[in-house]
C-alpha cells in the first residue's frame, strides 16, 4: 500500500501541473463500498445527460473484466480493452461514440486478461493523462470494494460520487473505503448520493449517522447530492429513458442532482431549467425524491 500511496502522489503531483498547462477533462469517480447499489446505472445518466448539455464526457468502464456498461446498454460484448492494453487497437478505435458520449467498456470474462499481471490502476491513469485534453468531463465506473484499483482511481479523481443504499453493509462498506482513502491517500471530500430510499426519515437518519460518523473519526467532509427513492419497476423505466432520452420526470429530477453536483465543484450549471436553488440536506422537499436507479 505504501509503494501505491507513493506512486499516485507522484502521479497526482503531475495531474495537477499537466492541468496548468491547459488540461481540461475534470475527472469524477462513481463509487461505493458495495456493489449492486446502482453505480453503474448512475455513472450512465450522468454521462449521457452531461453529453447531451454539449459536454464531450469518456466514460470508463473500470470494472476490467465484467463490463456492466455495456450490457445496461444493450452493446454487444467485445475485447476492445485488451486490444488497447496490447496496443492492437489505437484507443480511438475501441471507443463506443454517440455523439459527445464516448465509453471504454470493459472486457467479459477474458481469460488472457485475466492471466496477465497488469497494474490497472497506471493502465487506466495512463489513458486519462494521454486523452484528458480531449474531454470536459473524464467519469469513472469504479469498481466496488477496497481494491488498490479502485483505491487508486477514487483517489486520483478530482471528485468522488460515494453511491450507498440503506442496507446496513453499503454503509459499513461506504465508510470503510471513505476512512481509507482519507487516513491512507489523503482525500478529504466526498459527495453522498443515497439510493433506494422509502422514506424521507430514513434518508435523515442516514445522512446524519454518516456526516456524524465522518465529522467524528475523519479529516473529511461529506457533500449531500440528494436521494433517489425506491420504486418498482424503476430498472426498466430507467433503462428506457435513457436509450430513448424522453423528457421524462425522472431525467427532471436527476438533472437537479446533477446540477447541484456541478455547481458545487466546476461551477458549471448543466441544467436546462435555470440555475439549481442552495441545497440543505436536512430539508429535502417531496419532490426531491427521484425514482430508484438501480
Amino acid at each position: 500500500m505504501k509503494q501505491a500511496s507513493e506512486w499516485l502522489i507522484s502521479q497526482n503531483k503531475f495531474h495537477r501541473d499537466a492541468r496548468s498547462l491547459g488540461r481540461k477533462a475534470h475527472t469524477v469517480s462513481i463509487t461505493g463500498g458495495k456493489g449492486g447499489v446502482g453505480k453503474t446505472s448512475i455513472a450512465l445518466k450522468m454521462a449521457r445527460m452531461l453529453a447531451k448539455q454539449d459536454f464531450k464526457v469518456l466514460l470508463i468502464d473500470c470494472d476490467t473484466n465484467l463490463s456492466n456498461t455495456a450490457v445496461k446498454l444493450g452493446l454487444p460484448l467485445n475485447d476492445h480493452f485488451m486490444d488497447l492494453v496490447t496496443a492492437k487497437k489505437s484507443f480511438e478505435e475501441c471507443l463506443t461514440i454517440d455523439g459527445n458520449f464516448h465509453l471504454l467498456s470493459a472486457c467479459n470474462g477474458n481469460m488472457e486478461l485475466f492471466e496477465k499481471e497488469l497494474e490497472f490502476d497506471r493502465l487506466l491513469i495512463d489513458v486519462m493523462s494521454a486523452h484528458e485534453k480531449d474531454y470536459d468531463y473524464i467519469l469513472l465506473d469504479c469498481p466496488a470494494g477496497l481494491s488498490k484499483t479502485s483505491l487508486t482511481l477514487n483517489a486520483y479523481s478530482d471528485q468522488r460520487i460515494v453511491v450507498v443504499t440503506p442496507d446496513r453493509s453499503s454503509i459499513t462498506d461506504s465508510y470503510s473505503l471513505m476512512k481509507i482513502l482519507n487516513t491512507r491517500y489523503g482525500v478529504n471530500e466526498n459527495h453522498l448520493l443515497v439510493n433506494k430510499v422509502s422514506t424521507l426519515a430514513q434518508y435523515q437518519r442516514m445522512v446524519r449517522t454518516l456526516g456524524e460518523t465522518v465529522e467524528n473519526f475523519l479529516t473529511a467532509r461529506l457533500r449531500v447530492l440528494g436521494f433517489v427513492a425506491f420504486e418498482r419497476g424503476a430498472v426498466d423505466r430507467f433503462d428506457q429513458e435513457l436509450l430513448g432520452g424522453a423528457n421524462s420526470a425522472l431525467e427532471r429530477d436527476f438533472a437537479k442532482v446533477l446540477t447541484r453536483f456541478t455547481e458545487e465543484t466546476v461551477g458549471a450549471n448543466v441544467s436546462a431549467h435555470g440555475p439549481a436553488r442552495p441545497y440543505n440536506s436536512m430539508r429535502v422537499r417531496e419532490q426531491d425524491v427521484q425514482p430508484a436507479i438501480c
